[in-house]
C-alpha cells in the first residue's frame, strides 16, 4: 500500500509560500488565504504547524480584512466573500486567535448576506450555493453567534435541495454533489433518508481495478478526485455510513496520488499536485485514521482538539 510521505508534504507546503510570482502563484492569487487555510491545517493535521510563524500568519490574515463590512477577502485588497471569511475564521482557530476579531462584526457580516428563503448569498454580488449555507453556519458556529440567523429557514432551503436519489444540489433542481451535504452543525440530520444517501455516496467509490481503483468522485459519470476522499467520508461519518465503502481500497488510491519526491498530493495519480489536493488527501487519511495523524473533525474540517478548544476550552 505504500506509507504516507508526511515529511516531504510539509517541505511541500512550506515552499509554497517562497513561490509567490510563479505562474501557479499568479493564477491563484484570489484563492489564497483559502491556500493558507489548505496548507496550514495540513501541517497541524501532521502535528508540524510549529514550522510556520504565528504573528505572521494572523498579521498577513488581518490584512484581508475589511473593517468596513466585516468580512475577508482571498488576498489583501480583494474583495469580501463568505469561502475567504470562513478560511480566516478558521486559521485564527487554527492558532487560537479568534479574539483578534471583532466577531460581532464578523458575524453580522455573515448573517447579511442571508436571503429571505434562508439561503446565503456568497459576497454583495448574490450568487447562491449550499456551499455558501455551509460557510455561514459553520463560521457563526465557531464565533458562537448561529443567533444571528433564522437557523430554520437556513436548515429549510437546504432541506429544499434534496434530491431522489438521496443527494443535495447547489440550488433546488440541481444535480446531487457529494460536496453539498452539511446539516450536522444544527442538528438537523433527522431530515436526511441516511441509507439513502448513504447508498449515494457509496456509489461514489470507483472499482475499475486500474491505478485510481478505489477512489471517489462528486457526481455520477465523472473521474474520481482525491478531494472527494474528504467530502464523500466526512458527509458518511456524520450519517454513521463510512462502513459502506472499502477503506484500504481509498487509502491506496490517496497514497498513490503523491509525489513521493518532492512531496504534495494530486487529485489523481500522475498528475500535478496542488495545496488543495494535498489538503483534502490528507484530512481524509486522518477520517479513515491513519496512523500518525491527528484527528479531524468532520463537520467543521478543523483537528479535533482545535473543536475541543473553542467549543469546550480544553
Amino acid at each position: 500500500m505504500g506509507e504516507l510521505e508526511s515529511d516531504k508534504h510539509v517541505e511541500y507546503i512550506l515552499s509554497i509560500e517562497k513561490k509567490k510570482d510563479d505562474f501557479d502563484a499568479l493564477l491563484m492569487e484570489h484563492l489564497r488565504i483559502n491556500g493558507a487555510y489548505w496548507g496550514l491545517t495540513t501541517l497541524d493535521i501532521l502535528h508540524k504547524i510549529s514550522a510556520v510563524d504565528p504573528d505572521e500568519v494572523i498579521s498577513w490574515v488581518m490584512k484581508c480584512y475589511h473593517d468596513d463590512c466585516g468580512g475577508f477577502g482571498g488576498n489583501i485588497g480583494h474583495d469580501p466573500h463568505i469561502l475567504n471569511t470562513l478560511s480566516a475564521v478558521q486559521i485564527l482557530a487554527l492558532f487560537d486567535r479568534i479574539n483578534v476579531l471583532d466577531a460581532e462584526m464578523v458575524s453580522n457580516y455573515i448573517a447579511g448576506l442571508q436571503n429571505e428563503d434562508g439561503s446565503f448569498s456568497g459576497d454583495m454580488w448574490g450568487e447562491i450555493d449550499t456551499r455558501f449555507s455551509y460557510c455561514a453556519i459553520c463560521c457563526l458556529s465557531i464565533l458562537h453567534r448561529l443567533n444571528k440567523i433564522n437557523v430554520e429557514k437556513a436548515v429549510n432551503y437546504i432541506v429544499s435541495c434534496k434530491n431522489l436519489d438521496g443527494g443535495f444540489g447547489c440550488t433546488p433542481g440541481g444535480e446531487s454533489h457529494a460536496g453539498q451535504s452539511a446539516l450536522a452543525i444544527t442538528g438537523s440530520l433527522h431530515h436526511v433518508d441516511r441509507d439513502l444517501l448513504g447508498w449515494w455516496l457509496c456509489e461514489r467509490q470507483c472499482n475499475d481495478g486500474g491505478p485510481n481503483d478505489g477512489g471517489l468522485n462528486g457526481r455520477p459519470e465523472k473521474l474520481v478526485d482525491v478531494c472527494y476522499s474528504w467530502w464523500v467520508l466526512s458527509s458518511l461519518i456524520m450519517i454513521d455510513r463510512v462502513h459502506w465503502i472499502d477503506k484500504d481500497k481509498l487509502t491506496r488510491f490517496i497514497l498513490n496520488c503523491q509525489d513521493k519526491e518532492n512531496g504534495g498530493i494530486s487529485d489523481r495519480a500522475d498528475d500535478a499536485v496542488d495545496v488543495f489536493h494535498t489538503y483534502f488527501g490528507v484530512a481524509g487519511l486522518s477520517l479513515m485514521e491513519y496512523p500518525g495523524l491527528k484527528s479531524i473533525d468532520p463537520a467543521y474540517a478543523l483537528p479535533v482538539d482545535v473543536v475541543n478548544r473553542i467549543f469546550f476550552g480544553k
